[in-house]
């Protein structure tokens, strides 16, 4: 399962119908608005997710 960057939903991959590539990798959404908040501003999402990462 991977977590939508923008809502933090977990999203299956396999099934999952938004996605979008950002520096090479790809990023699964739960809803075209989570898709489009991204495809926006990809480094506002990518930024945070790897800060909340960094302090586990």
């Amino acid at each position: 399962m991977a977590i939508d960057p923008v809502c933090k939903m977990k999203v299956d991959e396999k099934t999952c119908k938004y996605k979008s590539e950002y520096k090479g990798k790809t990023y699964y959404f739960c809803a075209p608005g989570c898709k489009m908040d991204f495809d926006d501003h990809p480094e506002r999402y990518v930024e945070e997710s790897g800060k909340s990462e960094e302090k586990r």
